[in-house]
């Protein structure tokens, strides 16, 4: 397809690299860890770092996805920030089967726990336990970071809950590998015992529930932490690990080994076909993404930038038009996609409807052709850019509860693989019924251009706005435009730095930012994970007709 030639198209696409360049570019300081210096320390030592682990580790020609590299970004700067939140996630394939790999950063404050650290393990684990793929630990930690231990201790998805998930991925049958390759301290000497198997590396791995200063501390005992919890005392002594390795490349050959022995697991019967390229260039997608977020488009554009073939058979296409399904396919794998159209449309009746809006007739329409995938055994993907349901009376009259109910419903109780992207805006309840991460999405990612909140800021700022009028007239003052101004400011400025999607992956709200150029692949790699999984009978509660 020829790339359109007009200055709004070219803008567009401007906009959209800049954005992206300014994506990688965050990506390449994070890449760093603790930085340079850090990086040489551990060199020094005779280790590699996390990401040279993984490198080598994952087959050479895997297609690999990272998950959460911009966790805790900017959230702990007080204490010297902790890029990636101390640990890399990665999705790939070892000796041809697809596994999870957990690998603490020790350039950053020694591999330590920070809240967000135990919030994205977790989140590994989820993805596990969901999509019944093996997770390894590459362990070189120093153990929760003190000054925050109340944030990371003692409550339900705390440090702790990491350890309960190891008991309960075991039960599952799903095969759990521990590379002991530093330092294993206190609760968290756990991890690794807890795993079906652990490797230990001579001379840089220890594991013990106390360091030689606090047992010294504790009970008078001197000894060094070699004698206490080294490679020798662990594997000849207490049998307490299972391998001994002689450097970070032993280990690392010794886990694709037993990688290759695990058996091929049965798929979900996901349908897949060859893979076909999208007709049109995956930077016409940037052309068509406006930069002006009130700007209508056409998402079946974005949708034929992403599919194979760009073909896409659209479900039920003259009715509820504020959302677009239909099925297609993605590197050959079938899905049905859910998006949300931001332009203006007509509905049935002749009436015109704001776009990136749901209404009562395009709820209604998604719930169905979700129960439809559901019974096809379709994953689902959505396109989330919507603004929330329709509010009014006409709304509430036709109904609109009801059927934003039905579609949470459907939505909720599906039990193929769900896929979200949130292009535009994720406003809202519209955040919920597109599948927002309160609705377990097997994968959530976000582009450079998400706006993620309860309302868009212009409307939150002109509702606190008038809510602050009323307190002053209460008050018997009135509310002078400097005022009025100085709060809508406040509030829109505060609400634009809080709708970032970088403040969202901060908090792990979604998995990942990602280059629109990415999509394919990461839903690609989340279908090949997801179809080892048995997809259960699919059913509903009741739901209002």
């Amino acid at each position: 397809m020829e790339k359109p030639q007009n200055i709004s198209y070219n803008i567009n696409e401007d906009n959209m690299k800049i954005l992206i360049s300014t994506l990688k570019q965050k990506k390449q300081i994070i890449e760093l860890g603790g930085g340079v210096e850090n990086i040489e320390k551990q060199h020094k030592k005779g280790k590699m770092t996390a990401r040279e682990r993984l490198t080598a580790l994952f087959d050479k020609d895997s297609k690999l996805i990272e998950i959460g590299s911009f966790a805790a970004n900017d959230l702990y700067d007080e204490y010297g920030g902790c890029p990636c939140a101390g640990v890399i996630v990665m999705i790939g394939e070892i000796n041809e089967r697809n596994c999870i790999v957990v690998a603490n950063d020790s350039t950053v404050k020694s591999g330590a726990w920070f809240p967000m650290t135990a919030k994205k393990n977790l989140r590994a684990q989820e993805i596990s336990i969901n999509t019944n793929t093996p997770i390894i630990y590459l362990v070189d930690s120093a153990g929760v970071f003190l000054p925050l231990q109340s944030e990371v201790f003692a409550d339900k998805n705390h440090f702790g809950r990491q350890f309960r998930n190891n008991a309960k991925i075991s039960a599952l049958g799903i095969t759990q590998i521990s590379a002991i390759m530093g330092s294993c301290v206190a609760g968290g000497a756990y991890l690794p015992i807890m795993s079906d198997e652990a490797l230990i590396v001579k001379g840089t791995g220890s594991v013990f529930l106390a360091g030689s200063h606090l047992v010294n501390a504790a009970i008078g005992e001197n000894i060094n932490n070699e004698e206490l919890g080294g490679a020798n005392t662990h594997c000849d002594i207490s049998g307490v690990t299972d391998y001994k390795c002689e450097d970070d490349k032993d280990a690392i050959n010794l886990i694709r080994d037993l990688i290759s022995l695990l058996k091929k697991n049965d798929n979900a019967g996901i349908s897949r076909i060859k893979s076909v390229s999208p007709k049109s260039n995956i930077e016409d997608i940037y052309g068509h993404f406006p930069k002006k977020r009130n700007e209508p488009y056409e998402i079946k554009k974005i949708i034929e930038g992403l599919v194979d073939d760009s073909f896409f058979r659209e479900y039920k296409s003259t009715y509820g038009k504020t959302i677009v399904c239909g099925y297609a396919r993605i590197d050959g794998w079938a899905i049905g996609i859910v998006a949300n159209q931001r332009k203006i449309v007509k509905n049935s009746k002749g009436e015109m409807q704001l776009g990136g809006v749901i209404y009562s007739d395009s709820a209604d329409k998604a719930a169905r052709f979700i129960m439809n995938c559901n019974q096809k055994g379709i994953p689902i993907l959505f396109l989330q850019d919507v603004n929330g349901f329709m509010v009014g009376s006409k709304a509430e009259h036709n109904g609109i509860i009801k059927d934003g109910a039905k579609m949470v419903n459907a939505m909720a109780n599906s039990v193929v693989p769900k896929f979200t992207v949130i292009i535009g805006n994720s406003f809202g309840a519209g955040n919920y019924a597109m599948c927002g991460k309160a609705y377990d999405p097997d994968l959530i990612l976000a582009w450079p251009t998400a706006k993620i909140a309860v309302m868009g800021g212009e409307q939150a700022a002109t509702v606190l706005a008038k809510l602050e009028e009323k307190k002053y007239k209460k008050d018997g003052k009135s509310l002078t435009k400097e005022i009025k101004e100085k709060i809508y400011k406040e509030v829109n400025d505060n609400y634009e730095s809080q709708m970032s999607p970088y403040y969202a992956a901060s908090r792990l709200w979604v998995d990942e930012i990602i280059d629109p150029g990415e999509t394919r692949l990461y839903i690609s790699k989340g279908i090949e994970i997801s179809n080892k999984r048995k997809i259960d009978t699919f059913k509903t509660g009741v739901i209002q007709t």
